[in-house]
């Protein structure tokens, strides 16, 4: 039997999380789960570099070589099954994933939002557009969710959150940086080590 969840972390990007989640694992916060592959819907996606680096498997699937959607789904789920993932984290994966995607990993998909959900979430708000209508509004704390990722953008049940204060003079750019160092690299780890060791304990209940 395992000793521990297999971790796929789905990336489009730098990968900022991905090493968040990595340093986690190379320092004892994970200790449930181990991060497995590193599969992109983007060729160059520094992310795959910071895979590399840490020895770990990559895997690329392309939207604009599968005929649709579903054939796009359908490769990554081959990629997961090949290497018998247990739960996913998303970690800046800039692609919605279908209630039929979502439902091959029920409560095994994770994902860290940039704000304190529900408040600037759901469909088109990612990345700095997040920060951009916080500061719009004027909160004064902001901060960032792990949550459940199901069929709808944003939409499953919170795991962990963490605030985050809002300064006099922020751009988008200088709170989306606060708010990854304060909270998203905090608690984005610890959720997944909460998910995989719920995992283990289901395997041996």
């Amino acid at each position: 039997m395992e000793s521990k969840a297999r971790i796929a972390v789905l990336v489009s990007g730098g990968g900022t999380n991905l090493q968040a989640l990595i340093d986690a694992q190379n320092s004892g916060i994970i200790t449930s789960g181990e991060i497995v592959l590193v599969l992109s819907n983007n060729s160059s996606a520094y992310a795959l570099t910071r895979a590399e680096n840490a020895g770990i498997e990559t895997a690329v699937v392309l939207k604009k070589e599968c005929a649709d959607s579903a054939g796009f789904e359908r490769k990554m789920l081959d990629e997961l099954e090949k290497r018998k993932i247990d739960m996913i984290v998303l970690a800046g994966f800039m692609s919605i994933l279908s209630a039929d995607f979502v439902s091959h990993f029920p409560e095994r998909i994770i994902n860290v939002h940039p704000s304190l959900i529900p408040s600037f979430c759901g469909e088109g708000f990612y990345g700095l557009r997040v920060h951009r209508a916080a500061l719009d509004y004027g909160v004064k704390v902001t901060g960032a969710t792990v949550h459940y990722v199901n069929e709808i953008p944003d939409g499953g049940r919170i795991i962990l959150q963490k605030a985050v204060s809002v300064e006099e003079g922020d751009t988008p750019e200088i709170l989306q940086k606060r708010v990854m160092e304060q909270a998203e690299w905090i608690i984005l780890p610890r959720a997944a080590e909460l998910v995989a060791a719920r995992i283990l304990n289901e395997r041996t209940a």
